[in-house]
């Protein structure tokens, strides 16, 4: 595996800011987006009011004067939006950190080499079929099967340190992508006009559909997949030195890629199973931390959940308020960033290969 692959080339001298500087800064902005987007919408809400509701609902001050409608908008539908939000953007940033340490290429994203389609592939499968055996988990494990599966093929055909490259990740990536998309395709052929609806919720993302219901049964999954992830920081930095290296150092490679790879798939199976596909997170957010903070992962993961959680708050805020009463769908905004950016990075490494 190329360290080079996977770190940018920072220019010696070039000071960065600290990494406990960068996750302070990041923990303010990520919270001041969340306030913002509980008031911000077609019903507006004073930040001051926003935070008198939060407050009141656990009863540390008197509810007295708040409307209450304000308050049912802000507590039933905003405040889960806006958290589901800051978890999907936090898995997807995390997942696509992982990724791109697993196979050592910076073009690893989960939209880009066909995870999210695998995990979208599994849910929708799922909802066509009627498969009702874990109940509300249902979705979930499916959208994660499908992620593990996806992410399992596209690593054993793009293996690094067999010769393989970025155009071999990319083609397996898009062989894999559009094969879970003609399935895709397949499944909404046969669905009833009912499971049409909610198919279309799966092709462009959307929070809309976020609840506290919702929220409690994605945190745990969410939580397990980013503990997971970020205990995997110093293998991940072992695992940049190459395969060799890292075993030669006392690194158990295996047991290292098959964690990266179900925490990977258990993080994008479960921001596919409540948000839908949005793509592009996991490309763009990574690459910007690591010009900020460095490429070691110790800092990179962690700043990155904090980052990609700010991204899709603030996209979602904007989604839901740009075209009212409509809602633009989620993934387009991920998209319009994200489409310019990968090419930039790809035009970027044709550059920096012919030099």
């Amino acid at each position: 595996m190329s360290t080079a692959a996977v770190q940018p080339a920072l220019r010696a001298g070039v000071r960065r800011p600290s990494g406990p500087l960068l996750l302070l800064v990041l923990t303010a902005c990520l919270l001041i987006a969340i306030v913002l987007s509980f008031g911000i919408g077609p019903l507006k809400v004073a930040p001051g009011d926003v935070l008198r509701i939060v407050f009141a609902r656990f009863g540390l001050v008197d509810a007295e004067g708040l409307n209450a409608r304000d308050m049912a908008v802000v507590w039933n539908l905003r405040i889960p939006r806006a958290l589901m939000g800051a978890l999907v953007g936090a898995a997807l940033a995390l997942a696509g950190a992982g990724l791109q340490g697993l196979f050592g290429n910076p073009l690893a994203d989960p939209g880009v080499v066909g995870v999210s389609q695998g995990a979208a592939l599994g849910a929708v499968a799922a909802i066509v079929l009627g498969a009702t055996a874990l109940g509300d988990w249902t979705v979930p494990v499916a959208a994660f099967v499908g992620g593990i599966v996806s992410t399992t093929l596209i690593y054993l055909l793009a293996r690094p340190g067999h010769g393989s490259g970025t155009v071999t990740l990319l083609l397996v990536g898009i062989a894999v992508g559009a094969a879970c998309s003609a399935a895709i395709g397949f499944f909404t052929y046969r669905a009833s006009a009912t499971q049409l609806q909610s198919l279309v919720f799966w092709q462009m993302g959307s929070l809309g559909s976020a609840d506290w219901s919702d929220l409690g049964a994605a945190l745990p999954v969410f939580l397990i997949g980013l503990a997971g992830m970020l205990m995997l920081a110093t293998p991940l930095d072992m695992l940049a030195l190459g395969e060799r290296q890292a075993q030669h150092i006392g690194l158990d490679v295996k047991r290292t890629r098959a964690l990266l790879v179900m925490f990977s798939a258990l993080l994008v199976g479960a921001a596919v199973a409540f948000a839908g596909t949005i793509g592009f997170v996991g490309l763009v957010v990574p690459h910007i931390v690591r010009l900020l903070a460095g490429p070691r992962h110790r800092w990179l993961l962690p700043l990155s959940a904090l980052a990609g959680a700010a991204l899709i708050v603030v996209a979602d805020t904007a989604a839901r308020t740009l075209d009212p009463p409509s809602e633009i769908p989620l993934g387009l905004f991920s998209a319009a960033i994200g489409a310019p950016f990968f090419l930039w990075l790809v035009l970027r490494q044709r550059v920096g290969g012919a030099r």
